[in-house]
């Protein structure tokens, strides 16, 4: 089984976790910049981290065959403090034009506070004026459905914004029609414990339009699993989805979504 995984936060993962993905069939494996598990103190933590999305996890994949891309950002979790955050977005354009970097994420909202969304703006803002993709994450549980409508308020203000370029990630069952209905790309991030679990996004899958979602794996410091998209897939096949529904949704469509960065290339 050939596939994409769209959103893993392998800095937080073991090396194991890279030749697990190998095995299963990852074509390619994308990195959103996100929390570190603790707010970092200063510019200089984010303009390492950057050098380590750029530099050192592309290589790490490498030796396990696997294509490495990322996005950039500082995360909705660490954007309360716009003076902090504007030093540390001022990092960012040097990092912009590095081989695998694909856009500008994911960012969006945490706490759905007033700071959250004026950075989120600026983000927007530099993607429309470098032309890049966008990744955008949405906060979780009691907040998601408040935040995912600001989100989409806020990106309906960009008149020149292609919203067939950005992709909402996280949606769950009360928010993916809102998000797909205004034309923008769906992401199901999969969790063994919360969010989404496999059946949930097959439902989903079986009840919206699937040409605009994907799927991708939850990898971060807590409870998750790397192999979460692949797992789906298996399951779609026992639940009688055809081989051509399965590449599609694991493979070709984020595949199409993220050719949109000319830095996506796979063979």
């Amino acid at each position: 089984m050939k596939y994409i995984e769209p959103h893993a936060h392998m800095v937080s993962r073991t090396t194991d976790d890279y030749e697990k993905l190998a095995l299963a069939g990852c074509a390619a494996l994308c990195e959103p910049a996100f929390w570190a598990g603790f707010d970092r103190s200063s510019p200089a933590g984010f303009y390492d981290y950057y050098r380590q999305l750029t530099d050192y996890e592309p290589k790490r994949a490498a030796k396990y065959g696997i294509p490495h891309f990322c996005w950039l950002c500082i995360n909705p979790k660490e954007a309360e403090d716009p003076v902090f955050a504007r030093e540390v977005m001022s990092i960012i354009p040097e990092f912009l034009d590095k081989p695998t970097v694909l856009g500008i994420g994911e960012i969006g909202l945490n706490k759905n506070t007033r700071n959250e969304l004026a950075i989120f703006e600026e983000h927007v803002q530099l993607a429309l004026d470098r032309d890049l993709p966008i990744l955008i994450h949405t906060p979780h549980l009691e907040d998601k459905l408040k935040g995912t409508k600001l989100i989409l308020d806020a990106l309906g203000s960009f008149s020149k914004l292609d919203r067939g370029k950005v992709i909402v990630d996280h949606v769950e069952e009360h928010t993916v029609n809102l998000v797909l209905e205004k034309g923008y790309w769906a992401g199901m991030t999969l969790y063994p414990e919360s969010k989404c679990t496999p059946n949930r996004a097959i439902d989903m899958l079986e009840t919206c339009d699937s040409d605009r979602l994907w799927l991708n794996s939850a990898c971060d410091w807590g409870v998750s699993d790397p192999l979460a998209v692949v797992k789906c897939g298996f399951e779609m096949k026992r639940r009688k989805k055809s081989a051509e529904e399965i590449e599609r949704v694991l493979f070709e469509n984020p595949k199409r979504f993220l050719s949109q960065s000319p830095n996506f290339k796979i063979g």
